[in-house]
C-alpha cells in the first residue's frame, strides 16, 4: 500500500514517476491524440512540432524467445536483424501485442521505455545519441516525455545500436 501512495502522491505515469524518483531531468508534453492517427508517433512529432527524427517509438519484439524493448525514431523502422544481433540473438520478430502490453504494463501506442512492469532489456537506436534530447512515450496515447539520450539509456539500462531504419 505504501508503494501505491507514494506513486499517487508523485503523480503521473509510471514512467513519470520513475523519471520523478530517479531525480531525473525531463520535460513532459501533452496533446490532444486522435484515436484514427495512422500512426502514433508521427501525431505525437507533428502535435508538438518536434522534428521526427527527435521523437522515438518504443517496439517490443522477440529475440529468440526472450522480449526485448527496441527505440526507434518514428521517422524510419525497425531493423529487425540488427535488434537480434545487438542483443546476441539469431531471430527477431515483433511480439504479439497482447503479450507487450501485459509485461510492459502499458497499452499499444502508450508503451513506454520508462516504468515498465517487468524490465526488459533495451535497445536505443544509436541516432538517438546524436540530440541533446528525445521524446518517447510518457505512458499513455497523447503524453510524451523529453529527456537526454544517455539518461534515457542509463535509466533502462538500454545499450546503442543502429537498429533503426530510415
Amino acid at each position: 500500500m505504501a508503494k501505491k501512495a507514494r506513486k499517487q502522491q508523485l503523480g503521473g505515469t509510471p514512467a513519470t514517476v520513475a523519471l520523478t524518483t530517479a531525480g531525473t531531468a525531463f520535460t513532459v508534453h501533452a496533446y490532444d491524440h486522435d484515436p484514427s492517427a495512422p500512426s502514433y508517433g508521427e501525431e505525437a512529432a507533428e502535435a508538438l512540432g518536434v522534428a521526427a527524427d527527435r521523437v522515438f517509438k518504443t517496439l517490443v519484439a522477440e529475440v529468440d524467445g526472450e522480449l526485448v524493448v527496441a527505440v526507434v525514431p518514428v521517422a524510419g523502422s525497425l531493423d529487425l536483424k540488427a535488434l537480434a544481433s545487438a542483443v546476441g540473438g539469431k531471430r527477431a520478430a515483433m511480439a504479439d501485442p497482447a503479450a507487450a502490453e501485459r509485461t510492459t504494463g502499458y497499452v499499444r501506442g502508450g508503451i513506454s521505455p520508462l516504468g515498465q512492469r517487468r524490465r526488459l532489456r533495451t535497445v536505443l537506436d544509436a541516432s538517438a545519441g546524436s540530440h541533446a534530447t528525445i521524446c518517447v512515450s510518457a505512458g499513455r496515447r497523447g503524453l510524451e516525455v523529453e529527456l537526454s539520450p544517455a539518461d534515457l539509456a542509463t535509466l533502462t539500462g538500454a545499450s546503442l545500436a543502429p537498429i533503426g531504419r530510415a
